[in-house]
This record gives structure tokens, C-alpha cells and sequence, in this order.
């Protein structure tokens, strides 16, 4: 369902459950699928050795290449930000993730919507994600402040 933004998906455990999108990857999607539909999105550039049996889930049908491993998919997004990463190591991709969650917290979504987009089930482990800024924290008590004048 590319149309539509969204797709089911099996998530830790066997858990059955949709993700959603936005406009940026459902351009990109249609590229990455191929015309395929089963399989791993994300597929290494090469077929496994001879001596290296991928589990079935990991193997596309259509290709034959297995699915990127997580490691693998980090390597070159870390390359792209250690410009920009003060440390000069480069960003991880869970660093992505805490930061989107955190964004979107800031900007006001709740914990339940935080918890839809990123299939945890427990608060404590989103807090984990989602740490305000202590900037955001000041604005959004200075913006809900009775005795703030308003012009």
C-alpha cells in the first residue's frame, strides 16, 4: 500500500503491525521494491557465499541478496555525518531514532502517539527516546505562564 503511505509489518517478536511513512520514502519506496512483493526492503549489493545459508525471511525471492544487516545499513550514514557530529565519529542510526522521537515530543505529540510510531509498549522504555531539551522545557512553560503578557 504505497499509495497510502503505509505498509504491515512484522516487528520484534512476531508482532504483526502497520508503519506509516511520509512523502519523502513513499518516492523512494516504488525504487527499493523493485516491483517486488515479499521479501526484505533492504538487501545487501551482493548474493550470499556458497558457504552462508540465510535464514528464509533474509533471503529475497526475486534477487536472490539477503537483507542489510543493521550494521551494515549504520556504516555509511555514520561516513555521511562525522562532518557534523562534534565528536567526528559520525551519528548512529539509533541516534537518529532518539532524535526524531525527542523532536516530535517537543513539538508536542503525545506519549501515546509516540508510542504508535515507534512500536514500544511501555512508557519507561519511550522516556528512554524522548529526553526535552532543557530549551523546549523552558518555551513550553513560558508559552502555558498565566502571568505572561500577551500582546
Amino acid at each position: 500500500m504505497l499509495e497510502a503511505k503505509r505498509g504491515r509489518v512484522r516487528r520484534k517478536g512476531g508482532t504483526i503491525d502497520w508503519i506509516l511513512w511520509q512523502s519523502g520514502p513513499a518516492r523512494l519506496l516504488p525504487r527499493l521494491l523493485a516491483g517486488r512483493t515479499r521479501g526484505p526492503v533492504f538487501l545487501t549489493d551482493r548474493r550470499p557465499g556458497p558457504a552462508r545459508t540465510p535464514a528464509g525471511a533474509d533471503l529475497c525471492p526475486v534477487t536472490g541478496r539477503v537483507r542489510l544487516s543493521y550494521e551494515r545499513a549504520e556504516y555509511p550514514f555514520k561516513q555521511a555525518t562525522k562532518d557534523i557530529d562534534p565528536t567526528g565519529a559520525g551519528y548512529t542510526l539509533h541516534q537518529l531514532r532518539h532524535s526524531r522521537l525527542t523532536h516530535l515530543g517537543e513539538d508536542g505529540w503525545s506519549a501515546s502517539m509516540l508510542m504508535a510510531l515507534s512500536g514500544h509498549r511501555n512508557l519507561r522504555t519511550l522516556g528512554i527516546y524522548v529526553q526535552p531539551s532543557t530549551e523546549a522545557v523552558a518555551a513550553a512553560l513560558a508559552e502555558h505562564d498565566p502571568g505572561r503578557r500577551r500582546h
